[in-house]
């Protein structure tokens, strides 16, 4: 599978403005908040690219769907469950 994103990019300094004392606690508890925040920005643009897939792929699996109800799938004879 491919790698959602290009994982030998460069790190890049971004100024983010988070609470304080979600701050201070990752501190405390040792939390990489670099590490985290790209972490949870992997599955956020996963979930975004999944949800475009699905939503510009919904016609065609409506149509997919319906064609299987009415004709089976390929080799449906030949299946032992």
């Amino acid at each position: 599978m491919q790698p959602l994103y290009d994982l030998s990019a460069v790190k890049k300094p971004t100024n983010v403005s988070v609470n304080s004392d979600l701050i201070n606690k990752a501190k405390v508890l040792n939390i990489n908040i670099s590490a985290a925040l790209e972490q949870k920005l992997i599955e956020l643009i996963r979930q975004k690219q999944t949800a475009d897939w699905l939503t510009v792929n919904k016609a065609a699996i409506v149509d997919y769907n319906q064609h299987v109800e009415q004709h089976g799938v390929f080799a449906d004879e030949l299946r032992s469950f």
